[in-house]
């Protein structure tokens, strides 16, 4: 078997005003799908970051994937999976994600890697999960994701969105609009996303969540505070955000060593409120140090900026074998990329917190998968008895994507543009902002 020919499609997908400390999501959110075809016919697929950058970086790997066996290619890319850098050079810390040169290499592999086991995953009629070790797992758990969020739907001009879930700007809202992710999903856990108001409203928000629930609740405020302000709002949400509750406080604070201030002083303390990142801590050069200060008890993987599958399986043994935790980042994204983290995750034994999703931030009207959005069961996705990701793109939604790409005038995410458009004109991302 070897590739005849790789196809690379720039999409745009609807995405609502919500607010995370990097500012204000931008009408469209975009995302790049990869096919991989092979000389018998067979055809993987993968979804990955969106933008100009991440697609051309594809086409540019052109020359080294055709002709290729796809059994062998990604030994082949080896030299790319590591990405450069640590620390916080390589952070998300001021970089959204997928928007970070550091890890552009490993964020391609991934997307290489994930389209060549599907194409494997068909060709030997085995679903991929099977493939990178077999599967521990049948449903993989997601987590409800709320958002602090200005009132709309996404989309611009003839292509505005209805709003299904409103404004979300006071613990009052946050509650409702967790109420009706749970009521459409049946989440069993809450990843909320804060380091938007007042840190008070925000400890105000998750008690309000915990008492409305009583699930798990996890905050992650994208290291808007200082370590002094992270240690008061720990201390203060000890009850709803502590090991006991299966809730955690990830990336407060910007670096490692700021984790590890945090940390120390929790425990100082008697606070056990365990710490996650999944910005100081984004590659394997990171774990050293992370692992030796107690900076972080939870490690939130992403197949795509960690170098793909097999990688995120690599760093889940690392991460039992020095006692982390480990989860799953999202990002915004449709239903390959969804598939993409249930596979990886249904196959890795040491998976101890629901997964993150953007999903029910997307839309039916922008889903690529043949017979529309993928089915969650009580908060989880069933891995389907099918070959590869388990799922095949309805060409005629993808024209449409591409479509939507053309139009609109986004090429790569700019948070902060968003915020100076509609909310502040003088706005600039600071660390801390308290």
């Amino acid at each position: 078997m070897r590739i005849s020919e790789i196809a690379v499609h720039r999409i745009a997908i609807a995405d609502p005003p919500l607010r995370s400390s990097y500012g204000l999501h931008q009408p469209y959110a975009l995302r790049t799908i990869l096919e991989i075809k092979s000389d018998d016919g067979i055809t993987g697929i993968a979804e990955t970051y969106g933008g100009e950058a991440p697609a051309d970086a594809l086409e540019k790997l052109r020359p080294r994937l055709i002709g290729a066996n796809p059994f062998r290619l990604t030994g082949t890319l080896a030299d790319m999976v590591e990405g450069k850098g640590s620390g916080d050079a390589r952070s998300q810390t001021m970089l959204v994600p997928g928007e970070n040169p550091l890890d552009a290499t490993a964020r391609t592999y991934s997307a290489v890697e994930t389209a060549c086991l599907d194409l494997i995953g068909r060709a030997t009629g085995q679903p991929l999960c099977d493939l990178i070790g077999g599967r521990v797992r049948d449903a993989v758990p997601f987590s409800a994701y709320p958002f602090y969020k200005h009132a709309g739907g996404g989309g611009e001009g003839d292509d505005k969105r209805e709003d299904e879930y409103g404004e979300a700007l006071s613990p009052e809202g946050i509650v409702a609009q967790v109420r009706q992710l749970i009521a459409k999903y049946g989440f069993k856990d809450i990843k909320f996303k804060t380091g938007v108001l007042d840190p008070d409203i925000e400890i105000e928000s998750v008690r309000a969540l915990r008492k409305a629930f009583g699930l798990p609740v996890r905050m992650d405020p994208n290291c808007a505070w200082s370590v002094e302000t992270s240690i008061r709002v720990g201390k203060e949400l000890r009850e709803e955000l502590g090991s006991a509750t299966g809730g955690y406080l990830e990336d407060p604070t910007a670096s490692i060593s700021g984790m590890t201030a945090v940390r120390r002083a929790l425990l100082d303390a008697g606070c056990n409120v365990p710490l996650a990142s999944n910005v100081a801590v984004t590659c394997f050069a990171d774990l050293p140090q992370a692992i030796r200060e107690d900076a972080v008890q939870i490690v939130l993987c992403d197949h795509h900026y960690w170098g793909g599958m097999r990688q995120v399986q690599h760093l889940a043994k690392i991460c039992a074998t020095w006692g982390l935790g480990l989860s799953m980042h999202s990002n915004s994204h449709l239903g390959v990329s969804l598939m993409a983290m249930a596979h990886v995750a249904a196959a890795t034994p040491h998976l101890s917190y629901a997964c993150d999703t953007h999903y029910p931030w997307s839309q039916a009207k922008d889903e690529i998968v043949v017979g529309g959005r993928i089915k969650f069961v009580e908060g989880s996705v069933v891995i389907p008895e099918k070959p590869g990701l388990g799922v095949d793109l309805d060409h005629d939604q993808l024209a449409r994507g591409r479509e939507r790409y053309a139009k609109c005038p986004y090429r790569k995410r700019d948070d902060t543009a968003e915020m100076r458009k509609h909310v502040d004109p003088n706005w600039e991302r600071l660390l801390p902002r308290w």
